[in-house]
């Protein structure tokens, strides 16, 4: 089936635009006006892509973000108005998974989605025996891209799954800010170097008893980061 998008958009035109734009290109669409429309579909439909607004009227596009990723991690791309990389940063530290910003190229806009619905692991049913990374109050599954703490599944944003795939494959050895870029379909420079940073941080806090004095995610300096499991 096709992935059904939903976009959240104070502008009129803009949301006409994006949503005849994105049926054109073989989407499912449904479209909010601001984040109490968008709360009020969600509450009722699940969404394989979520691109919002940053700038809104009433409740912005970043809280919305925090309020979705109280309960699910569907992915997030936000459109911002804004060119300052901090702004950005408070995007993705809030649970985005990527930002555009205005004005932008439909065409890179189409290519952002792709990339994002590409990282998101397909569901897996496996007999194989699986194989387990221990770190420390937390087991990851390798087989099925699951990281559990005790009998609770912890839940990952889709960037925050490829990233553990990417460090499981190369468990003990550095993996470079410049690799995670390529990986994660990023385009090389500065500010992506910072938006690695911030989901590492992020994903240190689900994986890590002591997010600030890492254990098992570890900074290894001049050459990236690393996995180190039990």
């Amino acid at each position: 089936m096709n992935a059904h998008l939903l976009i959240v958009d104070d502008d009129e035109r803009i949301r006409s635009l994006l949503k005849q734009f994105l049926l054109r290109n073989g989407f499912l669409v449904s479209a909010a006006r601001d984040a109490t429309h968008a709360r009020k579909i969600l509450s009722g439909l699940d969404f394989d892509m979520i691109v919002l607004d940053v700038m809104m009227p009433g409740e912005d596009g970043v809280s919305l973000t925090k309020h979705i990723r109280e309960t699910r991690q569907t992915p997030i791309l936000l459109l911002t108005a804004k060119g300052e990389t901090e702004d950005r940063i408070v995007g993705l530290e809030a649970g985005a998974d990527d930002y555009l910003a205005k004005p932008f190229e439909p065409k890179e806009l189409l290519l952002r989605i792709n990339a994002i619905l590409r990282r998101v692991p397909e569901p897996k049913i496996s007999q194989v025996t699986p194989t387990i990374l221990h770190l420390g109050i937390c087991r990851y599954d390798i087989s099925r891209g699951e990281l559990w703490q005790g009998d609770q599944l912890v839940r990952l944003t889709g960037t925050e799954q490829q990233l553990m795939k990417i460090f499981a494959g190369s468990v003990n050895e550095p993996v470079s800010r410049a690799q995670l870029v390529s990986e994660l379909g990023r385009d090389d420079s500065q500010a992506q170097d910072r938006a690695i940073d911030v989901q590492i941080t992020r994903l240190r806090r689900k994986l890590e008893a002591n997010p600030k004095e890492p254990r098992y995610l570890q900074t290894v300096r001049g050459a990236g980061y690393m996995l180190v499991n039990d």
